[in-house]
This record gives C-alpha cells, sequence and structure tokens, in this order.
C-alpha cells in the first residue's frame, strides 16, 4: 500500500512494490498521503515513486470484473484523484523506475514533471489494445500534456515508450539511470519547493480548467 516519507522539503509518496493497481483502498490511501502533504505548510514540494518493476500497471480489472455495480463510483474517484493531482498547491515529480500503464500513466502525467528510468520500463497507454475507451476527462488530460503527434500514437497505437523514446517524445522530462533516479527526481523538486501555496494552485487551476471539468464531470461507459 502507498505510504509517505519526507526528505527535507520533499515529500516522497512510495505507491507500493507490486503492481500497485488503482484499488479503491489503494487511492484512499493515495489520497490520506496527499492530505497529509496539503495540510503542511511551508516550502514542500512531492516525489511520487515506487519500488520494483511497476510505477504502476493500472486499474484493478479483476476488482472491477468483480464489482459491476460499484464500476462506475470507482472511475469517478479515480479522476478526482487525477484531478487533485493535476492541481496541488505544490511542484509534484513523478519518478518512473518501472512501468506505467493505462491510469499509472495517467498518474504520472498529472504530475508537474517526470522522470523516468532509462533501461528499463515502458509508459503505456494500453486501451486501444484491451479495447477500453478513454473518458472524456483522461482524453482530455492526455491531449493537454502532449504534443498532439505524441498523443495521437499513444491514444491510438498503444505505443509502448521506453525512456529514452519518452524523453524524446517530452512525456517524460528526462531519462536517466536507474540509480539516478530518485536523486533526480528530489533534485528537481527541491528546486521548486519555495513555489508551494495557493498562488500555484490557482495557476494549475485555470491552466487546466478545461481538463478539471471534464475528470470531474465526465464518466466512464
Amino acid at each position: 500500500m502507498p505510504v509517505l516519507d519526507r526528505h527535507d522539503k520533499v515529500f516522497v509518496l512510495h505507491l507500493g512494490d507490486g503492481e500497485n493497481r488503482f484499488h479503491p483502498d489503494w487511492v484512499a490511501a493515495v489520497q490520506s498521503a496527499l492530505d497529509e502533504v496539503e495540510g503542511t505548510p511551508g516550502p514542500r514540494a512531492l516525489v511520487t515513486t515506487a519500488t520494483g518493476k511497476f510505477f504502476s500497471n493500472g486499474l484493478d480489472l479483476d476488482w472491477l470484473d468483480a464489482h459491476a455495480d460499484q464500476q462506475r463510483d470507482h472511475i469517478v474517484s479515480v479522476q478526482q484523484l487525477f484531478a487533485r493531482v493535476l492541481t496541488q498547491p505544490l511542484v509534484t515529480v513523478a519518478a518512473l523506475q518501472g512501468h506505467a500503464f493505462g491510469a499509472g500513466a495517467i498518474l504520472a502525467l498529472a504530475h508537474d514533471f517526470r522522470v523516468m528510468r532509462a533501461d528499463r520500463g515502458y509508459w503505456c497507454l494500453p486501451e486501444a489494445d484491451i479495447a477500453v475507451p478513454f473518458t472524456p476527462g483522461i482524453a482530455a488530460l492526455v491531449q493537454a500534456r502532449l504534443a498532439p503527434r505524441v498523443a495521437h500514437e499513444a491514444m491510438i497505437v498503444a505505443r509502448r515508450f521506453g525512456g529514452t523514446d519518452a524523453a524524446e517524445a517530452e512525456i517524460v522530462d528526462s531519462a536517466v539511470a536507474g540509480d539516478l533516479i530518485q536523486a533526480a527526481a528530489l533534485d528537481l523538486a527541491a528546486s521548486h519547493a519555495s513555489k508551494a501555496g495557493e498562488t500555484l494552485a490557482t495557476i494549475k487551476a485555470r491552466m487546466y480548467a478545461e481538463v478539471l471539468t471534464a475528470l470531474r464531470n465526465g464518466t466512464a461507459h
């Protein structure tokens, strides 16, 4: 389950050491961690990372299949999480030490910056391959954060981007060696810790107003 740590001015949200799928309890734990981050005064920033093979492998499809009557509410809660990460009143950095697929890839996009391991792991939106359409909110988020050509390729053909390719496509801001990824993310986050506050939250909310409306109002089919 996700746990929160702190390195001086930088909070580190560890998503877990498994597939880190979006189970309701997992989402609730992430939301609880964000409560603590947002409620802490003073300069601060956030790094989100994980341990092992996966940053996050996306939605918990087994849970969704077993709880058909709760699917809609769960997707709404996931989109609310994306909206919250997108508008954090502080700078956020996703450190992709492993695979980021589906909702895990979207979570990374909701951060202000992304650092990815160069030699292992993929960033991928597999929805076209698994016959799951993007919700309006998620489609809006992807298209707001990626260049049109890259968004088209990622969404239409479900291309898997390795770290170097992801950096070239500007999906991530940099690709580094595996043993350097956390240090790189911490350094980047710490350099912007002084920006934390309501002004930054307002800037983000206005910058992504249309995306936030779609995330907060849209639902899945």
